[in-house]
């Protein structure tokens, strides 16, 4: 595997400085779009000696890149069959721009990977895209672990996302890689439970005698 690792940044001064969310800078990360797929990919492509297919090739990325890699991943399937975003931002398109023909989505992704530290503020825009893609059954794992918005949980991205690329994988074991869930949109003052799993099991929290808490998994469809 050759891992590339572009500055994601098109503009003029690329440094990480000021206010990395105002307009040029933002736009600046989707026209680097363009730069990826006209002159890096052929680039890489014509130096190294590898497999010029989209079977053979994944995109992921980080925070701001996490967001680019889902818009250009998903944006061109047929460049990319491996895709993964972790803890993306602001910057990832809406999931009904990001996956406009779910069938097409199914047919054609081999991993969509979405990830996220479970007290990280940007965490919803990974959930309103896993919630649109568990709506529409399209194959993705969505693993959400404790943390922030921080290299503790994207080494540990990486490490995940890499064991699935270029490889057999079986999609029916994909919900198996959750490991939390993430607070109901519904909970009063910004509480932590009730948690929804991705497979829209709930988990409670209840306190009990003596300061014990317990938490409780009902089975989907429960009424309560």
């Amino acid at each position: 595997m050759i891992v590339v690792m572009p500055n994601g940044r098109a503009m003029k001064d690329d440094r990480a400085t000021g206010n990395i969310m105002a307009p040029d800078k933002v736009q600046a990360f989707a026209t680097f779009e363009q730069d990826l797929l006209q002159d890096l990919i052929p680039s890489v492509e014509k130096r190294f000696p590898v497999f010029a297919n989209r079977e053979n090739r994944a995109i992921a990325g980080l925070s701001m890149g996490g967001g680019q890699s889902l818009n250009f991943g998903l944006g061109n399937l047929d460049r990319f069959a491996w895709v993964g975003g972790f803890s993306s931002a602001p910057n990832t398109r809406s999931p009904e721009i990001l996956v406009p023909d779910p069938e097409v989505a199914k047919r054609q992704l081999r991993l969509l990977w979405i990830s996220c530290g479970d007290n990280d503020r940007l965490i919803g825009f990974s959930k309103r895209t896993h919630d649109y893609l568990y709506k529409n059954k399209v194959p993705h794992v969505y693993y959400i672990e404790s943390g922030k918005h921080d290299f503790e949980v994207w080494k540990n991205d990486l490490y995940m996302f890499s064991q699935f690329l270029f490889k057999p994988i079986d999609p029916s074991t994909f919900t198996k890689y959750t490991v939390l869930g993430t607070p109901a949109a519904t909970n009063v003052r910004n509480a932590g439970f009730p948690q929804v799993l991705p497979d829209n099991r709930v988990v409670f929290r209840l306190k009990a005698h003596r300061h014990n808490v317990y938490r409780l998994i009902l089975v989907k469809n429960m009424i309560c």
